[in-house]
């Protein structure tokens, strides 16, 4: 059985990844030329090729430097489109609006999991989509596909919170879409207010309440969407779920 969390607003299942700790860990803040290096080597046992059709097809599982290269070597594939509309995704959230989390049926987790087949072309790493996948995959009883999208989800979301601390402006999480950092603010379990861009590399995403220990909000580099941004395109938000405070909940 998986933990999920429930949205409000969106009538979302969301699954609750295991307690991140890389706050206490060494940060890796993302080395470009590293990550080019190892991505583009065919010798290499993080040649980005052979790390995509693991991470699609779940053929063998993958350990944190494999999430870490595969996240962020996605930067340096013609896919990487950050600012491409992702229209299956918000089909996605439109069939899941619609969905009690206790009696789906199966024709709206079938649609669920083609919408985020879709959705990955674009984005592969999206915590929204790796979520709702391993959400309809769970309820439809197909064990082995919920953990692997389970496991790609806390993959991602750790290979995020290994790159800083999030605390302060010089040691903020390095993200590839906007929407990724907010969904990792959700996945810890806080609600948060619109974020805020404070310099051409940083944004500071607030929290509606401070944590146990102060905290206002947490700070995250954009600076490889920024790199990526056509020159008539304009910063805008996406579609983003808020959670509020109900306690976790399980399903079968």
């Amino acid at each position: 059985m998986r933990q999920y969390l429930l949205s409000v607003a969106l009538c979302l299942a969301m699954m609750l990844p295991a307690e991140l700790t890389a706050q206490d860990a060494e940060v890796r803040v993302p080395d470009e030329d590293d990550i080019l290096g190892q991505t583009l080597s065919t010798s290499s046992p993080y040649y980005y090729t052979n790390l995509m059709l693991v991470y699609r097809n779940g053929t063998m599982p993958l350990d944190a430097d494999g999430y870490y290269y595969l996240y962020y070597g996605f930067v340096y594939q013609e896919e990487y489109r950050p600012f491409v509309e992702n229209q299956a995704l918000d089909l996605m959230l439109d069939v899941m609006a619609g969905i009690d989390p206790e009696k789906p049926t199966v024709g709206q987790l079938e649609v669920l999991i083609e919408r985020g087949i879709e959705a990955m072309e674009l984005d592969p790493f999206n915590p929204k989509v790796l979520n709702m996948l391993a959400y309809a995959y769970g309820a439809l009883g197909d064990k082995h596909r919920e953990e692997l999208y389970f496991n790609h989800l806390n993959g991602i979301l750790q290979a995020i919170e290994s790159t800083g601390t999030g605390l302060t402006e010089k040691s903020p999480w390095h993200i590839l879409m906007f929407s990724h950092a907010y969904d990792f603010v959700a996945s810890k379990g806080y609600t948060y207010n619109e974020g805020r861009i404070i310099s051409r590399t940083v944004e500071f995403i607030p929290l509606t309440h401070r944590t146990h220990d102060k905290t206002k909000g947490f700070y995250f580099d954009y600076s490889r969407v920024y790199r990526n941004k056509p020159d008539d395109v304009t910063f805008k938000r996406e579609r983003t779920w808020q959670f509020n405070n109900l306690k976790p909940r399980e399903y079968k």
